[in-house]
């Protein structure tokens, strides 16, 4: 499968190379997501939600199992204490796993309803961590368990890991799936991807102020996409975002211009930046995972 780099700005010239291609590191997967990199171990853990499990990537080569079953888990990130938080939507729930290897959960229903199927998740520096709930894991009993909605939408939340409270941030979302904020957490922006089961959804990423680290206004459509829709994504840390779309990755200035796009050949979901120096794309598609280096740098995550 040949991929290729598209430079539509200058700007997108500087941030590749044409001497670190993209590279294949695994397949064998039916729909890989939530990539998530552990510097200080160096290592990848991402999800393969049909397969229900979570495999780990070492710089050796070696791919292994992490976790299965997994809960057919989706989204990964760290906390700023450096432990694994899962969206899983086979218990419809966002877990933390501990540093002894347990597993607490964080949230699982809202004004005591079950929530839908946790999908992706980033933690601000206050600790607070904030993640989207569509229904893709109770359509079917392919990425989790067909059952009923019990929400009356699908929302995006904050929770207070101390106080446990969860609070409904955004109500207005067909689908919420890909969040990530800016470098200076001024900024959070969620994709929509309601066009997956609606040919009228929306398939735009949305931006949103955030105001007193609790709150969101100012909605505006950041980015839309013309064939497909935009999963997860990350920034670089001068605020360029950086974003699976169909079948290849974007990237997107502060401003919302497209700069370029990496082409992968397969449908992707979810791109995360690590390596020591946080300068290698890692990027999870249908059937494996894939990374290219960069010549920026990822946004600083534990």
């Amino acid at each position: 499968m040949s991929h290729e780099i598209e430079i539509l700005s200058p700007e997108f010239g500087l941030c590749v190379m044409g001497n670190a291609p993209v590279e294949k590191l695994f397949t064998g997967t039916r729909w890989s997501e939530g990539p998530v990199y552990f510097r200080d171990t160096d290592q990848l853990v991402w999800s393969d939600i049909p397969n229900n499990r979570m495999l780990r990537w070492t710089p050796d080569g070696n791919v292994a199992v992490f976790r299965q079953p997994s809960n057919f888990s989706n989204g990964n990130t760290r906390d700023r204490e450096g432990r694994l938080l899962t969206c899983e939507h086979g218990t419809r729930r966002l877990t933390r796993t501990e540093l002894d290897g347990s597993i607490t959960v964080l949230a699982d229903s809202y004004k005591g309803k079950r929530l839908n199927s946790p999908n992706d998740v980033v933690v601000k520096s206050d600790g607070t961590i904030w993640f989207t709930d569509p229904s893709y894991g109770i359509i079917n009993d392919y990425e989790g368990y067909l059952a009923p909605q019990e929400q009356a939408g699908c929302y995006v939340f904050r929770l207070d890991p101390t106080s446990r409270t969860l609070d409904v941030v955004a109500d207005d979302f067909g689908k919420p799936n890909g969040i990530a904020f800016s470098p200076d957490e001024k900024i959070l922006y969620v994709a929509d991807t309601a066009f997956s089961h609606d040919p009228k959804g929306a398939h735009h990423i949305r931006r949103f102020d955030v105001v007193d680290g609790r709150r969101l206004a100012n909605s505006r459509v950041f980015a839309e996409i013309k064939e497909g829709f935009f999963d997860g994504f990350r920034l670089d840390t001068d605020g360029r975002l950086w974003t699976s779309a169909h079948k290849g990755v974007e990237c997107y200035s502060p401003s919302g211009a497209l700069l370029g796009r990496i082409v992968i050949g397969e449908l992707v979901s979810n791109v995360c930046f690590g390596g020591p120096r946080r300068n290698r794309l890692f990027i999870t598609a249908m059937s494996g995972l894939y990374s290219i280096y960069l010549a920026v740098n990822g946004a600083l995550k534990p």
